[in-house]
């Protein structure tokens, strides 16, 4: 049975996204997110975004939320991340959104975590979401194969045909770069490339590679082209959201500072064959704070706002 959580602080616009801090007792503190996409209401497109882990031992030069780590959520803790906004919107279960995607990515490497495994093989026993979406996001760290491969078989079991959402972090072609980016052992390009040669099966959404953007890192295509079938991976761009860690690491985070690289970048992976998606969320998130990467702890013990850009300027509530 779930705990209901102990929601101490909020914040946010119900028309975009609102954060919520989370007290799950002995000084452990987690973040969830409930979000929309304008124009499009909860009825049709909803999103939560819930935590993994408290904190994050992988410590992405990117993430606020890996810069300390108290342990593993267990299962009814992240289903009760999923209740609260659940329980608001549809007191029955019955979440009657044509899209309904939840993210296991607030906080957290999910793979280090096989209680999201329990919640993915549980999830349509405790609610009725026939436009259910389940994403996983991940740098794939070494060590976590049993968790792949049960993912596997779960998503070949009960989220085939396009019901399932995959993503790798990537973020950099160079493996120099990808190790100062995301420092810890990883799998490489080609070792992803194989996993998702057997996870993919037809009529699935493609499988993600997501890179961040500043202009900065290297996104060779060709590498890109030599190592993934462009039938079964698709290329997600996505700026480099405002953090603190971003921004103290002197990260670009403006994508109009490099757009005729970011252009010439889609140009050339689309000429390559691969779709390509260019990411560019509601500017307003990133002053709420609920963006990847963003973790409202972090603002809270630093007390700064990260002039010129303004995130983290949305005020918190503070509920008990």
């Amino acid at each position: 049975m779930v705990v209901p959580v102990e929601v101490v602080y909020k914040t946010g616009n119900s028309d975009i996204a609102t954060v919520y801090i989370g007290d799950f007792g002995n000084n452990r503190f987690a973040e969830f997110v409930e979000s929309v996409q304008p124009p499009l209401p909860a009825e049709k497109k909803w999103v939560l975004i819930v935590s993994t882990l408290f904190g994050c031992p992988v410590g992405c030069m990117m993430c606020d939320a890996g810069k300390f780590y108290r342990g593993k959520l267990t299962k009814e803790e992240i289903f009760s991340q999923i209740d609260y906004p659940v329980l608001k919107r549809f007191p029955d279960r019955r979440i009657n959104s044509e899209k309904f995607k939840i993210q296991f990515a607030r906080m957290g490497e999910p793979a280090l975590n096989s209680s999201v495994l329990d919640v993915l093989k549980e999830f349509g026993n405790r609610y009725y979401a026939p436009g259910f979406v389940p994403s996983i996001s991940t740098v794939a760290p070494d060590g976590t194969e049993s968790f792949f491969e049960e993912l596997f078989i779960i998503k070949n079991d009960l989220y085939g045909k396009g019901n399932f959402q995959m993503q790798f972090s990537i973020h950099s072609t160079s493996t120099k770069e990808r190790d100062k980016l995301i420092p810890v052992r990883k799998w490489g390009l080609q070792r992803i490339s194989r996993f998702g040669e057997e996870f993919y099966s037809p009529g699935d959404k493609k499988i993600t590679l997501n890179f961040v953007f500043s202009g900065e890192m290297e996104l060779n295509n060709k590498i890109l082209s030599d190592n993934f079938d462009h039938q079964k991976f698709i290329i997600k761009i996505t700026p480099v959201n405002p953090t603190i860690s971003a921004v103290s690491n002197g990260m670009n985070t403006e994508l109009k500072k490099v757009k005729s690289k970011l252009d010439k970048t889609v140009s050339d992976l689309k000429r390559e064959g691969f779709d390509v998606i260019v990411s560019i969320g509601e500017l307003e998130e990133n002053r709420i704070g609920s963006n990847c990467g963003q973790y409202l702890g972090s603002f809270m013990k630093s007390g700064k706002i990260l002039l010129p850009v303004d995130s983290y300027t949305y005020e918190l509530e503070k509920l008990i």
